[in-house]
């Protein structure tokens, strides 16, 4: 999500049409099979603005996309700011690839595609700001292999307590105006995101999990008893059965029981409406739900979700946040239970600071840090930490390289002279190691806040991103320019 300095989440890829997951050190997962097409190097002029920790040496960080470059097809196209949840697929008209990015602060969307051997060749927006309506955090891509239905790109429109879920073809036109490809019957909210759950979970069903970026935000549930059915379902509302609303009351180590209630005449009601039906029915109040991701690995992995708490300034509300784990009955997605696993006011700033995004795959959580509106100063930038399942260890793997004692990298990089810690956050990180061939591969979105250009205005052409002054407190930074890196190494 995005304030001054700020955006919103993550996404899921599959195989094939797919993608999934996230990992830790270099070790390559034998079931990936080949791809000698791919030729992984970097292709932009932008060096990698991120960095290995300690302990993850053996990653290796291709910058692959950016601002600042001109790709052979269309050079007159900019990959705009904020790049925030996307989705990638294989080109069914050609032998490459087609990449999607949500650019939160203009509230569009991107097309690149890439050839046989991953190099970006050409882009346009699908989305823009006109189409947009709402600010675009994290998105999911829908496909038939995975899911039953798709392909759609479901990207969730936060900042408007009556923002809504916009269905997208990936393959489709360059409608970018069109702003009335939503979905009603999945409710009214600042989203983050909406998730689908794999077919295999319940099979038959369409469930979709949906997150709220508020101070009172709420996890939602859409499900139908028909695959692929976005507009007949029922809305539900996440809360324990005990019927507390308050977040702070739930303690670690502890398991609670969930359950998740209708809302009624969601399709047709106002936004304000469900937040008052959510407030009568005692759902739970979290501190800023942001991004939402479900276990790999297998049907009942798929039941087994994680999404993150970023955390409020409110003493009543969870500070810094928390990531929680909420595990669906096999029998119903109606009920469940809820924990948290890692959370970052018992070190304060030393830990997990305001995390974001969140990718999960079979063995790990990848936690993306929103460190640029703390309680209090932390002592490191943004971050992504791995969550290990299996023994709950939690380790900074990936760190926002500022370069802060290098003169000329402060001008290119930081021109509006932000001396602040952690003023950049990530976006979506997603595995593509089976779609393109080549082992424990993630792209990982970048949004260093205080790299603006003039050159970077209007990246989308529409009329509201186009009188954009790069030094505005308020709008400057839609100027901000973003990247894409691939890492290589990413246990999963």
């Amino acid at each position: 999500m995005t304030l001054p300095f700020r955006s919103c989440s993550p996404f899921v890829l599959f195989s094939a049409l797919i993608l999934a997951g996230c990992g830790k050190e270099k070790k390559e997962d034998p079931s990936t099979p080949p791809n000698p097409a791919v030729v992984l190097k970097a292709h932009s002029v932008t060096p990698p603005l991120v960095k290995a920790l300690p302990g993850f040496e053996n990653l290796e960080i291709l910058p692959l996309v950016s601002s600042d470059d001109k790709l052979d097809q269309s050079p007159s196209f900019v990959f705009g700011p904020q790049p925030d949840g996307a989705a990638i697929l294989k080109n069914p008209s050609g032998d490459g690839y087609v990449l999607l990015t949500n650019h939160e602060i203009i509230r569009s969307v991107s097309r690149i595609y890439l050839d046989k051997t991953f190099k970006p060749v050409k882009g346009e927006y699908v989305v823009d700001a006109e189409g947009g309506l709402w600010r675009l955090c994290s998105g999911t891509l829908a496909t038939p292999a995975e899911h039953g239905f798709g392909p759609l790109f479901l990207t969730a429109g936060e900042s408007d307590s009556e923002g809504r879920v916009h269905a997208i073809d990936p393959l489709g036109v360059a409608d970018k105006k069109n702003g009335n490809r939503t979905l009603p019957a999945l409710g009214k909210a600042s989203f983050e995101n909406a998730l689908p759950l794999p077919k295999d979970s319940y099979p038959n069903q369409t469930v979709i999990l949906l997150t709220e970026d508020e101070g009172n935000g709420q996890v939602t549930m859409y499900v139908s008893n028909s695959v692929g059915d976005l507009q007949n379902g029922k809305l539900y509302t996440l809360r324990r059965t005990n019927q507390d609303p308050a977040e702070k009351n739930m303690q670690a180590g502890q398991q609670y029981e969930v359950e998740f209630v209708e809302i009624v005449n969601a399709k047709t009601a106002t936004g304000a409406q469900i937040a008052a039906q959510q407030l009568e029915k005692n759902a739970i109040q979290f501190a800023r739900v942001e991004d939402i991701d479900y276990r790999k690995g297998n049907a009942a992995n798929g039941r087994e979700l994680y999404f993150a708490v970023t955390g409020s300034f409110d003493p009543q509300r969870v500070q810094w946040g928390r990531i929680y784990r909420l595990v669906l009955d096999p029998a119903s997605p109606l009920k469940g239970s809820l924990s948290f696993v890692a959370e970052g006011y018992s070190n304060p700033g030393k830990s997990l600071v305001n995390p974001d995004n969140i990718c999960v795959t079979e063995n790990y959580v990848y936690i993306q840090e929103d460190g640029d509106a703390p309680i209090s100063t932390p002592d490191h930038d943004g971050r992504i930490w791995q969550y290990s399942i299996s023994t709950k260890q939690l380790k900074p793997m990936l760190e926002m390289n500022h370069r802060r004692s290098e003169g000329d990298f402060q001008k290119k990089y930081n021109p509006i002279g932000h001396q602040g810690i952690s003023t950049w956050e990530y976006g979506a990180m997603h595995d593509i190691s089976d779609l393109i061939g080549v082992p424990n591969t993630f792209l990982v979105n970048l949004q260093p806040h205080t790299w603006r250009d003039t050159r970077f205005v209007n990246a989308d052409g529409s009329a509201i991103t186009k009188d954009v002054n790069i030094y505005d407190n308020a709008i400057g930074n839609m100027g901000e320019g973003g990247q894409i890196v691939i890492v290589r190494g990413v246990p999963k």
